[in-house]
């Protein structure tokens, strides 16, 4: 099956995508192209799921991704990390060509920002805590750093938990409401009392717009909803599974 890789005009002529789980050679409940390091996958099909997601995007780059730790901490590369070796961090951002900046997910929303004038790239995984700690800001100011200008940062999020398939506790908006009361209208009435549907790509392209970027796209897949597509940690933890596969997300700059 051929990898599914999903992509937007909007951070054009960048290279970069949004994988999914077709096209990968692992079986199973992590059956696809599962790249999770963290998973329970043979170690093998995950680094030949690694090799493939790299090919279909930059053919030739070196792939980095980081050790997720759903933080809002944003990770400059300017060299290539020794073999094995991620950063901590849950954004990546570089200015270097021949890298490939990768990002898994299996729920949480990928972002993948471009400023192509100034040749300067970034990735964040954006999960809710992420999110609510700024993931995306950190982002930016590190890829101001590097010479990006806010107002020509375009930036892409993808395949995600949508709010039909997320419900959350009371607590749980409460905190966001905590941080602004604006934010209530990312939550819808839930399926049980005192529980909401959260609407996670909405509030991540809110954080980018009240950042200032102007320009943001935001797929509208929903990962826990479609099986055949995308894995889901929400989904698999639903069934009592094991373990779960993560997709990647992945932007870079040719040599």
């Amino acid at each position: 099956m051929t990898i599914e890789t999903l992509r937007t005009p909007l951070l054009d002529p960048i290279a970069h995508g949004f994988l999914g789980r077709r096209g990968g050679v692992s079986a199973g409940i992590h059956g696809g192209l599962n790249v999770g390091l963290g998973s329970e996958d043979d170690r093998d099909s995950v680094a030949e799921n690694r090799r493939r997601a790299r090919g279909a995007v930059l053919p030739g780059a070196q792939l980095v991704t980081c050790y997720q730790i759903h933080s809002a901490e944003a990770v400059t590369v300017l060299v290539p990390p020794e073999e094995g070796v991620r950063p901590h961090g849950d954004a990546l951002v570089t200015n270097q060509p021949g890298l490939l900046l990768g990002i898994l997910t299996a729920d949480c929303a990928p972002v993948l920002f471009a400023d192509a004038e100034a040749g300067v790239i970034g990735a964040a995984h954006a999960g809710w805590k992420g999110a609510f700690g700024g993931i995306t800001d950190a982002t930016l100011l590190a890829m101001e750093a590097l010479g990006a200008r806010r107002d020509r940062i375009a930036a892409a999020i993808g395949p995600c938990i949508a709010r039909a398939s997320y419900e959350v506790d009371a607590a749980f908006l409460r905190r966001f409401v905590a941080q602004a009361p604006e934010n209530e209208r990312f939550f819808a009435d839930g399926t049980r009392p005192d529980h909401y549907q959260f609407d996670l790509e909405a509030y991540v392209a809110h954080r980018l717009a009240a950042a200032g970027v102007a320009r943001v796209a935001a797929l509208g897949e929903d990962t826990y909803g479609q099986e055949d597509r995308f894995f889901s940690f929400r989904r698999a933890t639903h069934r009592g599974e094991p373990s779960y596969g993560r997709q990647i997300s992945l932007i870079g700059l040719p040599l």
